[in-house]
């Protein structure tokens, strides 16, 4: 039987609300955006032209009807998401401080999503995906973890690529051997690993990640491919960035940077509290997404040697060499 989809991922669609201005009494003004990383994986599928589905639950309650209303937008298959009346869409509220880290606060206990259940896991859809992707938020609470096991091991017996993230996110666990144990388990089933800096050090104790990497991968030999991101300091992102041929009136932007494979550079900027002359040059465009767009289509224009793509609600950039992007 042919595939029906490329790609089908299980776990959490939630609501990140993040600072997007003050207002006039100096208080912090909350934008409702919808997040959760295995439908933001989807999404960025689905605009390569990928065909997507998403298994999950939300709650019958209006961020679970926005987040519908949204993902539907995107394209992706919702056959398997459920709306249960009975729960509430799980919140996160996200800080970003100043060198680009975030802290998370989560309204989950319980949340819609850690209430999935293993009869509500769409095993024929699973078997006939080319990709089966997954994280650890939908494995915090035995349930879910349950719901999770029995879709991985379905895509396993239906021949179909495993996909991980381990997502680590500490104040979800209630034991953190517990969160290593579960990532463990993840790492044994994968074919695929993207996996970021903090938690490598968090299962190998190697803060040199392509040391770390390396170590992952002859611990679990099944993993064909590991995709990790370092992510860097204040005191390295100007220059790591100029390094990569990025023209200095980018930099006087002040964004945060990470680092990508293959030459690339993430670029993180914050809507809210961005220098004067670029706030105006966005004004008139709603939401990190369009805002962030402005600046892509901005930065095209004055910097030819850049190759500048939108992702979400990031930029991707590389030095442009011999008419090619690095």
């Amino acid at each position: 039987m042919e595939n029906r989809f490329d790609v089908v991922a299980l776990g959490e669609l939630l609501i990140d609300f993040t600072q997007n201005g003050t207002s006039q009494q100096g208080n912090p003004l909350l934008e409702a955006n919808p997040g959760g990383a295995p439908c933001n994986v989807l999404a960025m599928l689905q605009k390569l032209g990928r065909s997507t589905a998403f298994v999950g639950k939300v709650g019958d309650d209006m961020f679970g009807r926005q987040l519908r209303q949204v993902v539907e937008a995107a394209g992706i298959d919702l056959t398997h998401l459920v709306m249960d009346p009975a729960a509430h869409t799980t919140l996160a509220f996200v800080q970003t401080f100043p060198n680009g880290d975030r802290d998370f606060s989560f309204y989950r206990d319980p949340g819609a999503d850690m209430l999935l259940t293993a009869d509500e896991v769409p095993e024929a859809a699973i078997a006939r995906s080319r990709i089966f992707h997954f994280g650890t938020l939908s494995m915090t609470h035995p349930g879910v973890r349950e719901a999770t096991k029995k879709a991985v091991t379905r895509a396993k017996d239906a021949g179909v690529i495993v996909s991980f993230d381990p997502n680590l996110r500490p104040p979800l666990w209630t034991d953190l051997e517990d969160a290593r144990a579960q990532i463990a388990w993840g790492l044994s089933q994968c074919d695929v690993l993207k996996i970021a800096d903090n938690e490598l050090e968090f299962m190998t104790g190697q803060t040199d990640f392509d040391r770390g990497a390396a170590m992952l991968q002859a611990q679990y030999p099944n993993i064909r491919e590991a995709l990790y991101r370092r992510v860097l300091r204040q005191e390295l992102e100007t220059e790591v960035l100029r390094a990569e041929g990025a023209p200095e009136a980018l930099l006087a932007l002040d964004p945060c940077f990470e680092t990508e494979s293959g030459g690339m550079v993430l670029v993180t900027v914050r809507v809210a509290g961005l220098d004067p002359a670029l706030a105006e040059r966005m004004s008139g465009h709603r939401g990190r997404q369009e805002a962030l767009g402005a600046l892509a289509e901005g930065l095209r224009k004055r910097c030819p040697g850049l190759s500048v793509r939108c992702v979400g609600g990031e930029l991707l950039l590389a030095p442009v060499r011999e008419g090619k992007a690095v």
